[in-house]
C-alpha cells in the first residue's frame, strides 16, 4: 500500500467527524512518519509500513477524539503549541484577546501582566514575544497545565520572561500588575457540550451555575488591587451582566470585541485607578 492508497482508504472513516477527512488522514500519517508536508507531497507513490498504527489513531479520531491531542499539537497565532489532554484546545478566537492585549501593552513601559488560568500557556507566551521587555506572571490550578505551559516557553526562548504559579486565581501572588488577562471558563455547568469538546477539560469549560462566575471575580479582585487594565474573553451571551458590572465600578474605558463569527467574545477595560 502506497500513501496515496492509505489516504484514500482511510479518508472514508473520518467523514462524519471533519469536512477535511483525506487532509486529516494526511495529518496523522505526518505524525506517525514525523515527516512535512513537502515530504509527503513529494512521496505519495512511496510504500506506507504503519498501516495499523494509523488504523488505530484513524478509529480514535473517529469517536470525534480532537486531533490536537493525538498528535499533542495545536496551532495558534500562526505557530505550533505543544498541547494535550490536560489543557484546553486553543481557539482562533483567543487570538484577538492577544491583539487587544498587544495593543495596550506596547504602550506601557516595561509592562507587568499576570494571566489567570493559562492552561497551556499560549497567550503568555505570544505576549512575551511580542512584547519585548514584558514580564509575566501566569497562574494555574493545575500542575500538569503549568508543565506545558512551561515547555511551551522554552520551546519559544521566553521562559525568562514567564513565571508560572500555581495558585487558584490571585491567592498566591502580589498584585503589583498593569493588567490582568484571562481566558478563564465561562460556560454554564449545565451546557450540554458537542461531542468533540467532552473530551477536554471540564474545569477548563464550565464556570459556575450561570457560567461568569469567575470573569465577576476576576474583574472585582483586578479592580481592588489597583490594576488598570483588564482583558478577558467571555461568552456570547454574557455582555449585558459583564457590562452592568463594569459600569458599577470605576472606569475610563470599556470595549468590547466580537469573534469571527460575529459573536460577542470579550472584552477590555481600563480602570480608572
Amino acid at each position: 500500500m502506497t500513501i496515496k492508497q492509505a489516504i484514500r482508504k482511510f479518508s472514508s472513516e473520518l467523514r462524519e467527524v471533519t469536512h477535511i477527512p483525506s487532509k486529516e488522514v494526511e495529518i496523522l500519517i505526518m505524525f506517525l512518519l514525523e515527516k512535512n508536508v513537502i515530504w509527503l507531497h513529494l512521496n505519495y507513490d512511496k510504500p506506507f509500513e504503519k498501516e495499523k498504527e494509523l488504523q488505530l489513531l484513524v478509529k480514535k479520531r473517529a469517536t470525534h477524539y480532537p486531533m490536537e491531542y493525538i498528535t499533542g499539537k495545536a496551532s495558534f497565532y500562526g505557530e505550533q503549541f505543544y498541547t494535550d489532554s490536560n489543557v484546553l484546545i486553543p481557539r482562533p478566537e483567543t487570538e484577538i484577546l492577544v491583539e487587544k492585549a498587544k495593543d495596550i501593552l506596547e504602550s506601557i513601559p516595561s509592562p507587568k501582566v499576570i494571566e489567570i488560568g493559562t492552561g497551556s500557556g499560549i497567550i503568555s507566551v505570544m505576549l512575551a514575544v511580542l512584547i519585548e521587555d514584558i514580564k509575566i506572571v501566569a497562574v494555574d490550578i493545575n500542575d500538569k497545565a503549568l508543565e506545558l505551559a512551561q515547555k511551551n516557553a522554552v520551546k519559544f526562548n521566553v521562559e525568562h520572561k514567564i513565571d508560572f504559579v500555581k495558585s487558584n486565581l490571585f491567592n498566591n501572588v502580589g498584585m503589583d500588575f498593569d493588567m490582568c488577562i484571562s481566558n478563564p471558563p465561562y460556560i454554564a455547568n449545565d451546557y450540554k457540550l458537542p461531542q468533540n469538546v467532552n473530551y477536554e477539560p471540564k474545569n477548563a469549560l464550565f464556570g459556575g451555575e450561570i457560567g461568569d462566575e469567575l470573569l465577576n471575580d476576576i474583574i472585582k479582585i483586578s479592580f481592588a488591587n489597583n490594576i488598570k487594565h483588564l482583558c478577558c474573553e467571555m461568552g456570547y451571551d454574557q455582555k449585558e451582566p459583564l457590562l452592568k458590572l463594569l459600569k458599577s465600578l470605576k472606569t475610563n474605558k470599556i470595549e468590547f470585541y466580537k469573534d469571527y463569527s460575529d459573536f460577542d467574545r470579550g472584552f477590555t477595560v481600563e480602570f480608572n485607578q
